[in-house]
């Protein structure tokens, strides 16, 4: 028995509904549920400033650990997704998110911060695994020439979490504008979510049970082991390709520091950060659209849309950092500026809120990037789930460093110039890479897909996940 609404095509079933649940469609757009429950609502904890907290210590030597167990599993992340399959992984892995909001409901209470930064490394360790399944997911699973606009699904679905997530402290602090701290409900808010996304996790297909719409499948590999992990893992340290993509992935998390502790907790009061986290993330919803469209539609041509992406990204980035720089040449460590409240502050409330829109903009416009150029790599589950755990794994490297650093007391103005700088530099290396590695139309595509279907077995029934 085929696929529903599937016909036949030269003895290869061709399933016809993209949203049969087994189709990239449905797939993507689960894992973006899942990232809405789980990483969104810690997007929007993490948003506030000090996990919601007045003193951000707790919540910087928290997200220290997280990230320095991020940056090891993130990098084995894609090997133990490969061996595992997607439902183990996911499950176990959303399962840290609620422990983790869990612990600043505790820390509420007790001003203990030890649970906290235990409970950010085990969140690491979660989020280093779910990172990798997702990416391998979110670049994988679609077509060669729609992978902008399947990423764009995912981090609109994602980011909504962010939304949802930035109002639960909004609507529960309303009231509480000089309030030390979010109240108890809006932790155990979070954990509500978390949860849902957990039992979610479940409804993940492994990749070889996923058919695109023109009958190839994901991937053709049964299962993996531990020593082929091992290998190509390691092989990823000396693959020029990973390395040219570094200096994005370090970046890519490295600003969140600077602008959620830096601008919006030291500029705004408690209620009015919440409302800056709907706009944060819901200015990456729009990022997303608007980078997918260019980098699937702009041009036929597959190279020169990855040119005109990193250009357009490059431009606004020097844009609104110069904007960022603007504003914090008006205050410093030693010379906060009086909180700002959206209902209170008038025309001052406007240009630092325009601001903090803006970094979420350009957030999700340099993250979608830098995924399509990886996912323009190659199509294989296996391969990409190696490549974006690399990413995740740098990246959160440089997160952990850069908590530390506000930890440390570095001043505002050096942490903006040094994410300014980072950003910069991996422009031009993304550049060569794309010039380098990504083909300039998709005949090298439609050839793997075509070797897929050569070698993937008739699609009789769902065979048992391992």
């Amino acid at each position: 028995m085929g696929f529903e609404g599937a016909e036949e095509s030269g003895g290869t079933e061709v399933p016809q509904s993209r949203f049969r649940y087994n189709s990239p469609f449905v797939q993507v757009s689960l894992i973006g549920f899942v990232c809405f429950c789980c990483p969104g609502m810690f997007n929007a904890l993490s948003g506030m400033g000090g996990g919601g907290q007045v003193d951000p210590t707790a919540s910087n030597n928290a997200s220290t650990a997280l990230y320095t167990t991020f940056a090891v599993f993130g990098i084995l992340g894609g090997g133990i997704y490969n061996i595992l399959g997607p439902r183990l992984t996911l499950l176990s892995a959303c399962s840290t998110y609620v422990l983790y909001a869990g612990s600043f409901l505790y820390y509420n209470h007790h001003k203990h911060q030890v649970f906290a930064i235990v409970a950010g490394a085990i969140l690491g360790v979660g989020a280093g695994l779910l990172w990798a399944g997702q990416g391998a997911i979110m670049t994988s699973y679609p077509p060669a020439n729609r992978k902008g606009t399947y990423i764009s699904i995912f981090w609109s679905i994602f980011n909504m979490g962010g939304v949802i997530g930035g109002l639960i402290p909004f609507v529960l602090n309303y009231n509480r504008s000089e309030a030390a701290s979010v109240n108890d409900a809006t932790y155990i808010g979070f954990m509500v979510f978390m949860t849902v996304g957990t039992l979610l996790s479940l409804a993940i297909l492994p990749p070889r049970k996923v058919v695109r719409d023109d009958g190839s499948k994901c991937t053709n590999i049964q299962y993996s082991s531990v020593s082929t992990e091992v290998v190509e893992i390691a092989k990823l340290f000396g693959n020029w390709k990973m390395l040219l993509i570094i200096p994005a992935a370090w970046s890519s998390n490295f600003f969140y520091t600077y602008q959620f502790n830096n601008v919006n907790q030291v500029m705004f009061n408690l209620r009015t950060r919440g409302l800056n986290n709907v706009f944060y993330w819901g200015a990456q919803m729009l990022g997303s659209i608007g980078i997918g469209y260019i980098m699937d539609f702009s041009f036929k041509s597959r190279r020169t849309r990855g040119f005109a992406g990193i250009t357009v990204i490059s431009i606004v980035s020097t844009a609104i950092w110069v904007g960022g720089l603007v504003n914090q040449l008006t205050y410093s460590r030693g010379d906060l500026p009086e909180k700002l409240d959206f209902k209170d502050s008038g025309s001052d409330f406007a240009g630092p809120f325009v601001l903090y829109f803006s970094f979420g903009l350009l957030d999700s416009m340099f993250q979608s990037m830098v995924y399509w150029v990886i996912g323009a790599l190659a199509n294989d589950s296996e391969t990409l789930s190696r490549y974006v755990g690399f990413y995740k794994g740098i990246q959160s490297a440089g997160a952990a460093v850069a908590w530390q650093v506000d930890t440390h007391k570095v001043s505002f103005l050096t942490q903006l110039v040094t994410n300014w700088s980072l950003t910069t530099v991996s422009y031009p290396l993304l550049v060569v890479l794309v010039l380098l590695a990504v083909k300039d139309d998709s005949k090298a595509d439609l050839e793997e897909i075509s070797k897929e279907k050569e070698a993937a077995p008739s699609f009789a029934g769902p065979a048992s996940e391992k």
